[in-house]
């Protein structure tokens, strides 16, 4: 299928062809019959892609700290390399959508094949979006009329924040797409509506609607035009749908409101806010977000959690109802806002000089032959007959495109497949290291008879379930970190492997680094025990993040601290015996992000976890301490060693954390054969210990891991 995306580094948009995405639990699968393009938010996108370096950083101050913040804790080179990761990651345009129902996920019961539907997928053939984000069209509304849909919303959550009255003068400054459509809802609550605006085509499209539209230039006072308009009392509110980095539009706001006036921001201004235009008057200014409640929430977006109706009346979706019930009570009309209309080949037409549209809303079309079942694309012919060792990988998020694939075509490995649920994000890591085929479905790879060895690096709930699969079918795998999210399916793994001649592998790449190499070499293989300290400076990371869901995640501990229990058994030579951890928080979920974790080992070793994440920045991020025979070693952040009582006194390189060293043994592994590089026992115990950490946490004791 056929979907419009831009390219973040260089500003260039694309028609890109990439597989058909999968339905998923809690989602609508969409067949796109229009999609409309919102000019203000997409020119924006397409102006900062094509500007400088230099400019880039002067609209994203925030991310510069963030930058020199990573510079100081892991060093330059690997900085460089996430900022233009970051910058060469594509991103999918669009959010007005209109299609009709071509597949319905498990858990969801409102909508069935073939109902017209409104959602906010972007510019794709098809769209595969949660339920929450999904509306019926009325019959009778066309799916031109329908796509304006998602745009109205946003236009009717600003007026929502305003709470207008009957007969309250409202400005709307600003009359793009958006403005002109609050114009008329505001109209339609019996508002009186004064709009502004510096394009004529735009005012006297408002003028339609009996809208008193003024064109402002030089020689207009756009504070002096409403004093005189409301025999100097000013606005009851304004509503800003413009976008420009100056400040004077808000400035004038305030100064055209009467007192106690509401403010509310809906474009993209500049917000050097002056006090006293505020104080005087006692004004109220707000931020609206998006299409209304239920915005950014995961709960409500991707689970599907409702808000209960008495208590929060209006959501995003019921939003995007009443604006369909508008338009097919023709309160609301839209097709006079139509610019052009233009087929998805033609896209260029209009992004190719988005900058200087005049355009008020175009419409992009879609033939409707799409062939729903193509769930593979070619991106780059080859050939591996004969070769060993090739591998397909599930999964293309963040850290799978950003390190494991790098190093994977740094050591030559045949990849075949790449796969990902919605298809973009492994059609553009295809495209970019010339991997073979993108899919969506990653069955493809598991039935490939040619693919040796399946590396899964999905979210933490579905590695289980991948792994067993892979085993089933005889595939070699490899799993990043957790092998699984609980004991039981633990059990099911072991049962399997047991029954199988596959090998498997987990991403505890921390024992594969050089330093911890060269620490394992100087402690030399006495069983004497020794003393660890690893002290994770983990960072923040929000409470809906789907790390934190426990059933999703499995919570940081299980999901992110298994790799230091795994390092200390490695340095220990032996087994976690017991385990207990304490956390800061009454609530063991919440508490999780900030532990101390405490081991017992069979040989009488002792390991101590810090997991934290309420440090700075600036500190490093993992340190490590061994303690042993009067002797002691320190690895600060994988960058440096320190030994004291040693006869050499460390090393110092730049940061590796074992990941290049990891993946070239593992590949050897698979080709040649041999031992595990990991003995499965060993897996299994640092699994295990990880998901009792939890168990102990929430028990208060120590928990038998053996």
């Amino acid at each position: 299928m056929k979907q419009i995306i831009q390219d973040l580094k260089s500003g260039e948009t694309i028609l890109e062809e990439i597989p058909v995405p999968q339905i998923k639990r809690g989602h609508v699968l969409i067949k796109t019959h229009r999609s409309l393009v919102s000019l203000g938010t997409e020119r924006m996108l397409v102006s900062f892609g094509k500007a400088s370096y230099l400019e880039k950083a002067r609209q994203q101050p925030d991310k510069v700290k963030q930058v020199f913040e990573k510079i100081k804790s892991d060093g330059l080179r690997p900085t460089i390399e996430t900022v233009m990761r970051k910058l060469n990651e594509p991103i999918a345009l669009g959010y007005c959508n209109a299609g009709e129902v071509i597949g319905v996920g498990e858990g969801v019961s409102e909508f069935k094949m073939g109902d017209r539907v409104v959602s906010n997928g972007n510019h794709a053939e098809v769209v595969n979006i949660p339920k929450n984000l999904v509306a019926k069209i009325p019959d009778g509304l066309s799916y031109d009329e329908a796509s304006f849909t998602v745009i109205g919303a946003i236009a009717l959550q600003g007026i929502r924040l305003i709470n207008p009255t009957f007969g309250e003068t409202i400005v709307v400054t600003g009359l793009g797409l958006i403005g002109l459509i609050a114009a008329q809802l505001l109209k339609a609550n019996g508002c009186q509506v004064i709009g502004l605006d510096f394009d004529q085509q735009k005012v006297d499209l408002a003028k339609l609607w009996g809208v008193n539209a003024i064109k402002v230039d030089a020689a207009t006072n756009p504070v002096k035009t409403i004093e005189d308009l409301t025999n100097g009392v000013g606005a009851d509110a304004v509503l800003i749908t413009a976008s420009t980095k100056s400040n004077d539009v808000i400035a004038q706001a305030a100064q055209m409101s009467r007192k106690r006036g509401r403010i509310v921001l809906v474009g993209v201004i500049g917000l050097n806010i002056q006090r006293a235009d505020f104080y005087t008057k006692e004004l109220s200014f707000q931020v609206s977000c998006s299409y209304g409640p239920g915005r950014y929430d995961s709960n409500y977006e991707d689970k599907g959690q409702d808000y209960p109706l008495p208590f929060v009346r209006w959501t995003e979706k019921r939003n995007f109802e009443a604006i369909l019930q508008a338009l097919a009570s023709k309160q609301l009309d839209v097709l006079p806002l139509i610019t052009e209309k233009l087929q998805i080949d033609a896209f260029q037409e209009i992004y190719g000089d988005i900058a200087k549209s005049n355009s008020i809303a175009s419409i992009i079309e879609y033939p409707g032959n799409i062939n729903i079942q193509q769930t593979s694309v070619e991106v780059t012919a080859k050939s591996f007959s004969g070769q060993k060792g090739i591998l397909g990988i599930i999964g293309a998020g963040n850290f799978t495109k950003g390190m494991i694939v790098p190093i994977l075509k740094k050591l030559k490995a045949p990849i075949k497949y790449i796969a990902s649920s919605g298809g973009l994000s492994a059609t553009s890591t295809a495209k970019k290291y010339k991997i073979a085929n993108a899919t969506t479905n990653y069955m493809d790879i598991l039935n490939d008879p040619e693919v040796d060895a399946v590396l899964v690096t999905t979210r933490h709930n579905a590695h289980a379930k991948q792994v067993l699969e892979c085993i089933e079918k005889g595939k070699h795998v490899f799993v990043e970190k957790p092998l699984a999210l609980t004991l039981g399916e633990l059990e099911e793994i072991e049962r399997a492997y047991h029954q199988s001649n596959v090998k498997l592998m987990l991403g505890f790449n921390r024992r594969f680094s050089p330093f911890i190499q060269d620490a394992k070499k100087q402690l030399g293989n006495t069983n004497h025990p020794i003393s660890v300290i690893a002290t994770m400076n983990a960072g923040f990371i929000p409470e809906d993040h789907w790390v934190q869901d426990m059933n999703v995640g499995g919570g940081r501990i299980i999901g992110e601290a298994c790799h230091f229990i795994d390092l200390i058994s490695y340095l220990t030579g032996s087994k976690v015996e017991k385990i207990i951890m304490n956390a800061i928080g009454p609530d063991y979920k919440a508490g999780t992000d900030n532990a101390s974790i405490l081991l017992r080992y069979q040989n009488g070793s002792q390991g101590v976890i810090n997991y934290f994440s309420n440090g700075s920045k600036a500190y490093s991020k993992e340190r490590i301490e061994v303690y042993s025979q009067g002797k002691t070693m320190v690895v600060d952040n994988f960058r440096k060693s320190y030994y004291y009582g040693f006869k050499s006194s460390g090393m110092s390189k730049s940061q590796d954390k074992g990941h290049y060293n990891q993946f070239k043994l593992f590949l050897d592994n698979i080709k040649e054969g041999g031992p595990e590089l990991i003995p499965f026992d060993d897996i299994m115990n640092t699994s295990r210990a990880a998901i009792k950490a939890v168990e102990s946490l929430q028990k208060a004791k120590w928990i038998d891991v053996l």
